[in-house]
């Protein structure tokens, strides 16, 4: 006679679906979502003494998969129009795309009905606190991005406000957000907050001078966002392609496309 499996139902034998189906313990299962997805790129924001410069990369990827080679990063918010004629605010979002559109399309929005109930443009810090309220609201379910907000004060200086992930914030005068953060912000750091500078002569050890914290011209800081991406580039694999800048003045938004490596 053919040999039974052990635990299979017996010819002639009622199979009871209260018995292990075959003999073995049903485990419990686990149905999970998760609706994020980190499509990579690094953004920077200087803050001189009369224009702030924001950059970031075009490179969009899932995983080792370029989605594509040009996303912009930098949004104009306000203005008049879908062109934003005339904006002076710039916000930068790295992380998840789809998160980051809707919270541009929710600030640039919000921006536009302000002038149009109050007659003016909305300042800068008070659309950095706005920035901030939106972020908060959505503290249970977050937008997935690192936000930088730049622009010019009520005096006209350099404006440039860091966010984390559910609305606290503060003005700087350089930061840096996205994948390859952790290698430029140490460079911000030392090229632009002059950390770990000191006068050269100035002694030895702890009779060092430190190098005074001073605003650097607009020449320069372009120079240095430059640098770094090209740096960035070279080291990480979600950051490249082609770099994105705007320069906010007095006079208006400038922007100017860089091209950086493609591999």
């Amino acid at each position: 006679m053919a040999s039974i499996l052990p635990g299979a139902p017996q010819e002639g034998i009622g199979y009871s679906f209260s018995q292990a189906a075959p003999n073995a313990a049903s485990e419990p299962r686990q149905h999970s979502f998760y609706p994020y997805s980190d499509n990579g790129g690094t953004s920077l924001g200087i803050s001189g003494t009369d224009f702030t410069i924001m950059a970031a990369d075009t490179r969009n990827v899932s995983g080792y998969s370029i989605n594509t080679r040009y996303s912009p990063r930098l949004y104009l918010i306000g203005g008049e129009g879908p062109e934003n004629k005339g904006a002076r605010i710039v916000l930068s979002v790295v992380g998840f795309t789809a998160d980051g559109s809707a919270l541009k399309e929710r600030l640039d929005n919000i921006v536009k009905m302000y002038k149009y109930h109050h007659g003016k443009p909305m300042s800068v810090s008070a659309c950095a606190q706005r920035l901030s309220h939106l972020l908060y609201s959505k503290r249970f379910f977050p937008f997935y991005v690192s936000a930088i907000l730049g622009g010019l004060d009520e005096e006209g200086k350099g404006a440039l406000y860091s966010y984390d992930y559910v609305g606290s914030y503060e003005r700087e005068q350089c930061r840096s957000a996205g994948a390859a953060s952790s290698l430029i912000m140490p460079f911000l750091d030392n090229q632009v907050n002059f950390k770990n500078q000191y006068q050269p002569g100035s002694g030895t050890g702890h009779n060092l001078q430190a190098v005074v914290a001073e605003p650097l011209p607009r020449e320069r800081v372009t120079q240095l966002v430059r640098d770094a991406f090209t740096s960035a580039v070279e080291r990480h694999i979600e950051v490249g392609d082609g770099l994105q800048m705007m320069i906010i003045t007095k006079d208006g938004v400038q922007e100017k496309y860089v091209e950086l490596k493609k591999d």
